[in-house]
């Protein structure tokens, strides 16, 4: 076979291919191999009738047709490893001369992955941040167990700062009075003094009783997280529905001791500084991976196909659309809060698509050029400490699926490059 690769341009080739004699009589017996298990002829058995009357016998349409979709697939497969060619879509198949089992030959358009040039990645760091866990960070911790923990009594009195309220509330635009979706809720429990809503709401709320509703205008700050919400101004009407006082225990051994498993105060805060340290350490790992990562990437020359960056696009925002279902909200509800349009919102997670690409093709080169593989025993053994997390075999045996079964293998052996360039960056 003779293959003729020609360079379109960075993401796409053509290739051209024809066929020898011996490729075109091999795919030709194995054709009719094929077909000999279907044909019945009068005084011979079943599978046992000779290749010569069986060609013969078979519509010749439907032998030329196997015979020729055998030798395309043959002679693609092979023109592919031949010329180290990693398709990222099915080819465009054009045949520019075939005569049945004596001449073909055909061209094939194809999308790629590019020419990756990798920088010199065991020279390559990030700064790593040391991990340091102050007194000010068990303080937090201990607070927010003791509101955890906290005793809370109904009162009749007018609420102050450090009490809880249970209010219904809803918010319409102060210029249109519509009502403005996002900006109600019904029992929500809010402390005062905790600044858990926009500014001044909580100060509107304070000195209210029981049974009291109060109405007022806020305008929302300028770096509110919901675009649409942005420096509008919004009134509330708010209904108190109860007030409770916040009784929080004392900070003492007696403490501790129903928190945890301690004797003492001290070790409560022992065991809080050794959980946060472990927590932030884990997260400063993955921070100084993903930073190193993104540093190799872009010192790296990677040409992507448009296709795969469609693909990741398309598969993050369908993740998207998903969260936003589970909270019970509408896509054009998520759009509107962003105060972006669908093409607006697709535009802006593009270039966050093609990094994820990029970075997945740059792990990959480093893979194949590290020769880092997966073994069948690593597989099995993060296969059955998956299946350990669930008790409903119906999720169990998700995992078993050839998808589900790849998705892992990528994610393992993307774990151990990853794992491969930190153990370079830390030598520096």
């Amino acid at each position: 076979m003779q293959a003729h690769k020609t360079q379109l341009s960075d993401t796409r080739i053509k290739l051209i291919l024809e066929a020898d004699q011996q490729l075109l009589d091999d795919v030709r017996r194995e054709t009719l191999l094929r077909l000999k298990r279907d044909v019945k002829i009068p005084g011979f058995r079943t599978g046992k009738v000779p290749l010569e009357l069986i060609e013969k016998s078979v519509n010749q349409q439907t032998l030329q047709s196997e015979f020729l979709d055998a030798a395309l697939n043959r002679m693609y497969g092979a023109a592919l490893q031949e010329q180290n060619v990693r398709p990222v879509a099915q080819p465009q198949v054009n045949i520019k001369k075939f005569v049945p089992f004596t001449t073909l030959e055909f061209e094939a358009e194809i999308e790629v992955i590019g020419a990756i040039k990798l920088p010199d990645y065991t020279k390559v760091s990030v700064p790593k941040k040391p991990v340091k866990i102050t007194d000010k960070d068990v303080d937090a911790v201990v607070e927010n167990l003791r509101s955890r923990m906290a005793e809370k009594k109904l009162i009749e009195r007018a609420a102050k700062d450090g009490d809880e309220v249970i209010i219904d509330f809803a918010g319409r635009d102060t210029k249109t009075d519509e009502p403005i979706q996002g900006a109600d809720g019904k029992d929500y429990p809010l402390t005062l003094g905790s600044d858990t809503f926009i500014p001044g709401f909580e100060k509107h709320i304070s000195g209210a009783k029981a049974g009291e509703e109060r109405e007022f205008a806020l305008k929302f700050p300028k770096d509110y997280g919901v675009a649409a919400l942005q420096e509008r101004d919004v009134t509330f009407v708010v209904s108190v529905k109860s007030v409770n006082e916040v009784v929080l225990p004392k900070t003492d051994d007696a403490f501790a001791s129903k928190a945890g498993p301690f004797k003492t105060l001290e070790e409560l805060r022992t065991d809080i500084r050794k959980q946060v340290t472990s927590e932030r350490e884990y997260q400063n790992d993955r921070d100084f991976e993903s930073e190193l990562l993104s540093k190799i990437t872009e010192l790296s020359s990677v040409a992507v196909p448009d296709q795969l960056i469609d693909e990741e696009q398309t598969r993050l925002e369908q993740e998207e659309r998903q969260n936003i279902t589970y909270r019970g909200q509408t896509w054009e509800e998520h759009l509107a809060d962003e105060g972006v349009t669908e093409e607006e919102h697709h535009a802006r997670n593009r270039p966050g698509a093609e990094l994820r690409v990029r970075a997945g093709l740059v792990l990959a080169e480093i893979a194949e050029k590290e020769k880092i593989e997966v073994t069948p025993e690593e597989f099995e053994m993060r296969l059955q400490l998956l299946k350990g997390q669930y008790q409903d075999p119906a999720m169990r045996a998700e995992l078993d699926k050839p998808e589900n079964r790849r998705e892992l293998a990528s994610r393992l052996l993307s774990e151990q490059t990853i794992a491969k360039l930190v153990g370079y960056a830390s030598k520096k």
